[in-house]
C-alpha cells in the first residue's frame, strides 16, 4: 500500500523552530518531486515548497524560514521551519507528485500533521 505519513507536528512558541517528517512506504520517494502545503484554519491550502527528485528546490513561501531536505536512508522528505510565527500555525501535509518534477501531477498526499505556533 502506498502513504506518506507526516509526523513532527506540535506546540511550538513564537521564534521557534520544527522539524517535520513525511515518511513514504510502498515506494521509493527518492524519485519523485515532493511538495509541503499548509492550511491554516478558515483559510485555503497553500504550497510551502517543493523539492525535486534531484534536489532542486522551489519555494513558494519566500519568508527564507523554511527549507527541505531528503533523507535517503529512511525513504523520508524533512521540512525545517524556523523563527515561527502565529501565522504559521496550520495542518501541513505532503505530497508526491507523480513524476521528478515540481510541476507534475499530484500522486498521494499525506493526512497532515498538525503546528500551533502559541505563547
Amino acid at each position: 500500500q502506498l502513504r506518506l505519513v507526516e509526523s513532527g507536528g506540535g506546540l511550538v512558541q513564537p521564534g521557534g523552530s520544527l522539524r517535520l517528517s513525511c515518511a513514504a512506504s510502498g515506494f521509493n520517494l527518492d524519485y519523485y518531486a515532493l511538495t509541503w502545503f499548509r492550511q491554516a484554519p478558515g483559510k485555503e491550502r497553500e504550497g510551502v515548497l517543493c523539492i525535486s527528485s534531484r534536489g532542486a528546490r522551489k519555494y513558494y513561501d519566500t519568508s527564507g524560514r523554511f527549507t527541505t531536505s531528503r533523507d535517503y536512508a529512511t525513504n523520508s522528505v524533512y521540512l525545517e521551519m524556523n523563527s515561527l510565527k502565529s501565522e504559521d500555525t496550520g495542518v501541513y501535509y505532503c505530497v508526491a507528485h507523480t513524476s521528478t518534477r515540481c510541476e507534475d501531477d499530484y500522486k498521494l498526499w499525506g493526512q497532515g500533521t498538525q503546528v500551533s505556533v502559541s505563547s
